[in-house]
Order: structure tokens, then sequence, then C-alpha cells
């Protein structure tokens, strides 16, 4: 279970959050795959938006940005994609690599992605954007758009409250899958997110916001864009 507090701006402590996100997600690796390597199955409209992503994307490597163990690149590789894995934790990518060893994992960050200039047809980006600040976040937009090709497409999902917790709202996490970590995860506004890409260079075509799917994912209500470089 996630274990957050709420904390106030001043009084955070300093960290470098790059450093705890890596921390954090090798720690909880196999805790993580373990709950979330099926996590689809349950979930027919995540299912679906992959597919026609896929459809809409078409020929061109689909990066999976934030792949983790892999279960989504794997899902877009059934489809027929060619698909890349990204992660920033080692741990994971060790992961993804021994249950999918026919596709191609790196480990790289989204502030500094392992590629040429306009070398994916797209990029996948679910909840990858969550341990990221404002700053952080428009940094990894640009280097989305820097990596994705004129007119190539990206979509993005990521938190946007719960009953506790409003847009724009940050909190701590303390506890991920039974093991102590130390992260701050961002509950973010649709409108911010649409205009942080806007200033990167996507255009934002289709905008989704579903309600939590009880007893199976995180009682947040979550928001998917799908955007296109202009």
């Amino acid at each position: 279970m996630l274990r957050l507090s709420m904390m106030d701006d001043s009084v955070r402590p300093s960290y470098d959050q790059g450093s705890n996100v890596r921390a954090a997600y090798d720690t909880v690796a196999r805790e993580y795959d373990a709950q979330f390597a099926s996590e689809l199955d349950a979930k027919p409209l995540d299912r679906a938006l992959l597919t026609a992503f896929v459809e809409l994307v078409g020929a061109g490597v689909i990066a999976d940005v934030g792949c983790g163990p892999g279960h989504v690149t794997r899902f877009l590789a059934s489809g027929g994609a060619d698909v890349l894995g990204v992660d920033l934790s080692p741990a994971m990518i060790d992961i993804a690599r021994a249950r999918a060893p026919e596709l191609a994992f790196t480990v790289g960050s989204m502030l500094e992605l392992p590629v040429t200039d306009g070398a994916w047809a797209a990029a996948v980006v679910l909840y990858s954007i969550i341990h990221l600040d404002d700053d952080e976040r428009g940094r990894a937009f640009h280097e989305l758009a820097r990596a994705v090709r004129p007119n190539g497409r990206m979509l993005v999902s990521f938190h946007v409250d719960t009953a506790e917790v409003r847009a724009g709202e940050v909190a701590h996490v303390t506890e991920f899958l039974g093991r102590p970590v130390t992260l701050d995860g961002y509950f973010l506004d649709p409108g911010e997110v649409e205009g942080a890409l806007a200033d990167a260079g996507f255009r934002t075509t289709a905008k989704l916001i579903r309600a939590p799917i009880p007893d199976i994912e995180y009682p947040s209500r979550r928001c998917y864009l799908l955007a296109q470089r202009t």
C-alpha cells in the first residue's frame, strides 16, 4: 500500500529526488513486478487506449518511458508495435529484460533521454511524471519533444486527486509495497499539464479523466492526454 503524508513546502526536507526515485524503485522492483505484471488484465479502458495508440502511430519506434518491469512494453509489443522500454531504475530494467529478452530495454532518465533527436515515432509516458516537480516536468516534456519526431505522438497519464489530496498538492511517500522509501508524489491539474506540453511543442488532441477502479488500483482520479508534436 502507498503510504502518504502531506507536507508543507516550507518544511519539506531537501534531498535529491532523482536519486530517491531510483533508489525507491530499485528497492521495490520485485514487489512491484509481482503486483503490477498483470494489472492491464483488469483495465479494459487502458488496454483500449494503448491499442488505439499503436494504430495511430503506425510505423516507427514507440518508447515506453518509465517502463518499470515492462508490462506495458510487452502489451504494446503484443499489438505489433516496435517498442523500446526506458526506466531510471536498473533493477526494474533487469526484470524487464528477464521477462522479455526479445525486447529492447535501457536505463535512462526522462530528463536526459538516451536517444538521438527525432528517433522515436511516439512515446508512452504512463504515470512516469508523478515524481517530477514543475520545472522537471517541463524539462522532461522538452526532452520528449526532442526525442519524438515531428508529428509524432505521446500518451501521458497521471494522478489528478483523491478524496484526501487535491490536484496541485504534493504527498510525501514513506512506504511503498511494504518497503520504506522517500519520494514526493505530485497530484496534477490536467490543464497545467496540457500547458506544459504545449510549451514543449505538443498539441493535446484528446483528454480523458476516469475514476479509480475499486479494489484494483490506488484510489485516485486519473487523466490520460493524447498529444501530437507540432
